[in-house]
């Protein structure tokens, strides 16, 4: 086979497999038959003349030519579709398809309506939109930029601070009216507790009053939950008290249907921050959407801009 039959659909297919360890998925994600999966990694093989991955029953892995040249094809690829979106761009708005993940409750409540508004403005750019709460792969999965709460340690993507998400202390009138209005933090200990179980030390609130003290605090109950929707569905159910970003019950405050609690007490904010695959960054519709996020992330309910950096 010559050399001009290393084509740029067989490198993709490549790169996949490589970043997925796996010719199933690869399929899945592409829309084709894991035989044409195979015809492509076998045709490249002979066409560098060189194996490049290793099977087992499984699982696939590169071989360390296979290694050299995935490093190779990720800039290749990325070169020609920085060349297309150029060559577009001088004729039209840009086009493509954007892979995004996000935290589950914040992508339902906020970060669609901010899609929608980006494609009425970018009308041929297409977004898949994947949530999740789970700290995923995004080169593995494909992802180009994922939206997160919490402390990051992820060196191997570009970070961008987005802001911090503010948090208070919420129950339901109801709840209030059959239970009674804690006065003080130790008076949450007699209190049914809304726990996040994905949240690390959630079973401790960590509160600084007026006068700067930390009060940390035990805090239980009988539901626990993994997913932000259903923390904000008990809390309207009269099911307990929760500490809640502002954004996941703002609605409900203004409503009347949700009271914040303890407010001479604050719970510290939550970092937001948006993390970029550094070789996806160039790509023009990519860039443009993390631009637009940013702009528009501050506008969302008790989300405090980053501080500026020196």
């Amino acid at each position: 086979m010559d050399k001009s039959d290393i084509t740029l659909e067989r490198m993709r297919t490549f790169v996949r497999v490589s970043e997925r360890g796996s010719l199933s998925a690869v399929a899945r994600e592409l829309g084709v038959g894991q035989s044409t999966i195979t015809r492509h990694l076998r045709e490249l093989e002979e066409a560098v003349g060189v194996p490049l991955l290793s099977r087992t029953t499984r699982r696939v892995t590169m071989t360390d030519e296979g290694s050299r040249y995935y490093a190779n094809s990720v800039q290749i690829l990325r070169l020609v579709e920085q060349a297309r979106d150029e060559a577009r761009g001088t004729r039209g708005a840009p086009a493509g398809t954007i892979r995004i993940s996000c935290t589950g409750a914040f992508g339902v409540l906020h970060l669609s309506r901010l899609i929608f508004a980006f494609q009425d403005r970018y009308p041929d750019i297409g977004v898949d939109l994947s949530l999740t709460d789970e700290r995923i792969d995004l080169v593995r999965e494909g992802v180009d930029i994922a939206l997160r709460l919490g402390p990051l340690t992820d060196s191997s993507v570009k970070l961008r601070a987005l802001g911090l998400s503010r948090r208070l202390l919420v129950a339901a009138p109801d709840y209030l009216a059959a239970r009674g209005r804690p006065a003080a933090p130790q008076d949450l200990g007699g209190h049914e507790g809304i726990r996040m179980t994905n949240v690390a030390g959630s079973d401790i609130l960590v509160l600084q009053g007026p006068d700067g003290e930390r009060h940390d605090v035990p805090f239980a109950g009988r539901f626990r939950v993994d997913h932000g929707l259903a923390a904000r569905e008990a809390l309207v159910a009269g099911r307990g008290i929760a500490p809640a970003h502002h954004w996941l019950v703002d609605d409900l405050l203004a409503a009347g249907r949700l009271e914040a609690i303890l407010l001479n007490y604050t719970l510290p904010p939550v970092p937001l921050s948006m993390l970029i695959v550094p070789e996806r960054a160039g790509i023009a519709r990519v860039r443009l959407l993390i631009d637009f996020l940013a702009e528009q992330i501050g506008g969302i309910p008790g989300i405090a801009q980053p501080r500026p950096t020196r």
